[in-house]
């Protein structure tokens, strides 16, 4: 049997199991890897300009498909980069390998220029951290890896240290680990009548869906048909149950709104079906509650319940209609539905051509939700790029939303979109950036270029880390540090080879937006938008109103008074 590079082995075992891309940076310690990638693989690299950004983008692409996606780096600070961007896949259960290449093996441990110890790091946020020690075992710790990532949803690490992956071996036979289809999972019948029991008693049977509904949207509308129940959701379950749902009365937690935080307040009987919202406060206090998850260790982890199950929801679902009992009652869901639709009616009121020198983000997002393709794909940057969204970008089944909700890290937006542009390249991707989280990670506009992808990155440009200083205001703080001073990010971006528009007046943007959606290639749209925008949470408590009296207070007596009273006036004043 003919010898091969360590290197090649690696590459051609993770091609085995479908990668198709592969994203990094090139360094020393990686050479050997790119060289095999480019002589002996399929494996497309994707070269990006900061190893972070090519974490999102790899997480991104492995999120939306499904699929095992690699990304590579050299020793030391090259592979480190990746770890926020790859803390976002542990967290959302994207399957990707990072090969970690490292120092040759005769200088570990000697405190060498560029040595990092990648295990105790790496292992914080992967299900695989192996370091591959002799030639021999690394075919069978890069299978290894690829297993444990498609298996457990998350990230494998594999340490490849140069001098290993430039030795050649023989590349002996494995035993191809089989890669099985999930199988499909649903309680026992004791378990489905108990559940079919405690619902059929119900007089107000509230459902709460979350990202564990993907698939299930036939499922989760014939229950509420059923039952006769309103449906509130999660953030992430979006994409998946919010269009062409007659039973949806919206999200519930901070970024929610009233009808969804009522009706969980108020119905006595609640199903939550794939869902792990971490806010206790927003769960039911007097409500019979049956939850249904895949992951047990779910059950009952945010708030008590009178009967927990495992199981995919949709298998779940189609094994409980049997047993239910049609309600005939409408009252609570006509509530509710009503409540919803004056709830959204409301927050549509800023969706407008305002003044000529006042851009809402709600108006710039209602305008891209309605000339972004029905097919479209947007990733919002965390703050209020993602709260507009979720409020105002709507869904049908076939867009689809990403944001970082579970790790709620700045400047994941654009790089995100790479990955999604890269595993789509035939629909239209577009990212909602914050101005502070475009210029985090800007370097990676040039990677747009260089790899010709078509994506349309939005700027909500109000010179300010907004998110944060609302989130100082609501403490009753003057904000601080805060402030940005922005360049011209359209002009940015015509000064690195994308079209560029920037808008300062909101009677200029439905035309420009137009004209940006409809650009071949790459492009960048700088929107002026409101700095003082609130994002009101579903349900106010006295301290909330309390906590901005003190920052009034404080900010007259500070000079800042000004500010203050733009804010009232642009918040509660105007109609």
């Amino acid at each position: 049997m003919s010898k091969k590079k360590v290197a090649r082995i690696v590459v051609e075992a993770l091609e085995n199991y479908g990668v198709k891309r592969c994203y990094g940076v090139v360094g020393d310690t990686l050479n050997d890897v790119t060289d095999a990638m480019r002589h002996h693989s399929q494996i497309e690299w994707v070269h990006m300009r900061h190893e972070e950004a090519g974490g999102f983008a790899a997480g991104a692409e492995s999120f939306m498909t499904k699929n095992l996606t690699a990304c590579a780096g050299s020793c030391g600070p090259g592979s480190l980069h990746f770890i926020n961007g790859l803390f976002e896949s542990h967290r959302n259960g994207a399957p990707v390998v990072l090969i970690a290449s490292q120092l040759p093996t005769n200088v570990l441990g000697t405190n060498f220029p560029q040595e990092v110890d990648y295990m105790p790091i790496y292992k914080t946020c992967s299900v695989f951290c192996e370091e591959v020690t002799n030639p021999q075992e690394a075919k069978r710790i890069v299978m290894s890896a690829c297993q444990a990532a498609l298996a457990e949803k998350g990230v494998a690490v594999v340490i490849l240290p140069s001098d290993i992956s430039a030795t050649e071996v023989e590349d002996l036979p494995i035993m191809q680990q089989y890669q099985p289809k999930a199988p499909l999972i649903r309680p026992v019948d004791e378990e489905v009548l108990a559940i079919a029991k405690i619902l059929n008693e119900g007089s107000k049977v509230g459902v709460y869906a979350g990202a564990g509904c993907e698939g299930a949207h036939a499922e989760v509308i014939e229950l509420c048909k059923i039952l006769k129940a309103p449906m509130a959701h999660t953030s992430r379950a979006k994409d998946f149950v919010e269009g062409n749902n007659p039973y949806n009365v919206g999200m519930t937690g901070m970024l929610g709104v009233k009808s969804g935080y009522e009706m969980l307040e108020n119905c006595d009987t609640l199903i939550i079906l794939g869902a792990d919202f971490a806010w206790s406060q927003f769960y039911p206090k007097h409500a019979k509650i049956i939850q249904i998850d895949i992951d047990a260790k779910k059950l009952g982890l945010r708030h008590a319940i009178e009967l927990g199950v495992i199981g995919n929801i949709k298998e779940t679902l189609k094994a409980l209609f049997p047993h239910l009992t049609a309600k005939s009652s409408t009252e609570f869901l006509d509530k509710y539905v009503l409540m919803h639709q004056k709830a959204m009616a409301k927050l549509d009121q800023k969706a407008i051509a305002g003044s000529e020198d006042l851009i809402h983000p709600q108006y710039l997002t209602e305008l891209l939700s309605q000339y972004a393709d029905k097919d479209a794909m947007i990733t919002g940057d965390t703050g209020s790029a993602m709260a507009w969204i979720l409020r105002h970008f709507q869904t049908n089944g076939e867009r689809r939303t990403l944001l970082s909700m579970k790790h709620g890290t700045m400047a994941n937006a654009m790089p995100q979109a790479i990955g999604l542009q890269k595993a789509y390249p035939n629909r239209q991707v577009i990212s909602m950036s914050g101005d502070g989280g475009l210029a985090m990670l800007m370097g990676d506009l040039l990677t747009l270029v260089q790899e010709k992808l078509p994506v349309k990155v939005v700027v909500l440009n109000n010179g300010t880390l907004d998110f944060v200083e609302l989130e100082m205001k609501a403490e009753g703080l003057v904000n601080s540090y805060t402030d940005l001073h922005n360049p011209d990010f359209g002009k940015v971006a015509e000064a690195v080879g994308i079209k560029g528009f920037t808008v300062k007046g909101s009677h200029e943007l439905e035309a420009t937006l137009k004209t940006f959606l409809s650009c071949e290639g790459p492009a960048l749209l700088d929107v002026h938008v409101s700095r003082l925008e609130l994002v009101w949470p579903p349900h106010t408590e006295f301290s909330n109103y309390e906590n901005m009296a003190l920052y009034g207070a404080k900010a007259i007596l500070g000079g800042e008074g000004h500010t203050f009273f733009d804010m009232l006036k642009d918040n509660f004043l105007k109609k």
